[in-house]
């Protein structure tokens, strides 16, 4: 319990901090915090197979890509400009509070709703027959998405050079 408190904390902090740094390389530095406090909260849940794609996908694949586009292209927070800042900045707090007020409501009715965790929970023939038997489609059509994003990423790599 003590655990589950400590990685709770760890991740909602980071998550915060992800959102208030003023450095884009330190919002994805604050990021991988969260994932991998995220990922003890599914180890504590006994699904090993999340947690270890979490850490592995997330953390060292799609984060170290934020890095290097980060990096790549340079953006400053001087370089982004306070009147746009300004602009945006009531509409972030609409959506936090509506998002904050959506957490709240479903968290008053997931106590007398909440399922029980099957024993298989996070397994991976369990996860390897969801993912490639009843969710095969989606999973296909994603595949196709991140390689029409990845060939759209290089052909306006190659303009720009």
């Amino acid at each position: 319990m003590v655990l589950f408190a400590v990685a709770a904390i760890i991740a909602l902090a980071s998550a915060v901090m992800v959102i208030t740094a003023k450095s884009p390389v330190g919002s994805v530095l604050y990021l991988i915090i969260s994932i991998l406090a995220q990922s003890v909260l599914y180890i504590q849940l006994s699904g090993l197979f999340v947690a270890a794609f979490l850490v592995l996908v997330y953390g060292g694949a799609i984060l170290v890509l934020f890095l290097f586009v980060i990096m790549m292209l340079n953006i400053r927070y001087a370089n982004l400009g306070d009147d746009t800042l300004s602009k945006i900045k009531p509409l972030g707090w609409v959506f936090g509070l509506v998002l904050l007020a959506e957490m709240v409501w479903v968290s008053m009715g997931v106590s007398s709703r909440m399922a029980e965790v099957g024993e298989n929970f996070g397994n991976v023939p369990e996860v390897a027959h969801l993912l490639y038997g009843k969710f095969v489609y989606p999973f296909e059509l994603t595949s196709i998405l991140l390689l029409t994003a990845i060939v759209g990423a290089v052909v306006m790599a190659r303009k720009g050079s």
